[in-house]
């Protein structure tokens, strides 16, 4: 039974790290004006969409409901976005907005994953560690723009 719950809580944790991703790509690529910049992140929008869509489905073979991201938490982060982006909008002030939300997933997945790793359900483990490595590589890429 425990196995379970915390595989549903590390299958949350990554809905919510690729939904919160997919939100803060959306609301700052308006503000970006770097067409390479703007590559990127469209990729990384694509990248987090499929493992979003990993996760959901496995959620639903697993009959586990998966929580939208917290509405306030939401509104909060592009409020945030859009101070920043109105002060600076500069390549690197955006990559490095991104970085630190980068590593903010990757330190919250890390946790999930160690919590589970004794977890039998090697999918939810193998959808976790495609997101950390993917965001991994995403932080790498965006270093190159800050």
């Amino acid at each position: 039974m425990a196995d379970i719950k915390r595989e549903s809580e590390l299958l949350a944790e990554i809905y919510r790290n690729t939904h919160y991703a997919l939100n803060s790509i959306s609301d700052i690529l308006p503000e970006t004006e770097d067409e390479a910049l703007r590559e990127e992140l469209k990729k990384m929008h694509d990248g987090y969409e499929r493992i979003s869509g990993k996760a959901a489905i496995c959620a639903r073979d697993k009959g586990i409901e998966l929580k939208e991201p917290n509405p306030v938490k939401k509104a909060m982060m592009w409020g945030s976005i859009k101070m920043n982006t109105m002060k600076d909008d500069s390549r690197a002030h955006i990559a490095e907005m991104m970085t630190q939300g980068t590593v903010m997933g990757i330190t919250a997945l890390t946790r999930s994953i160690g919590d589970c790793k004794d977890c039998t359900d090697k999918e939810v483990l193998s959808i976790a560690e495609e997101l950390l490595h993917l965001e991994e590589n995403y932080e790498n890429v965006l270093r190159n723009y800050l």
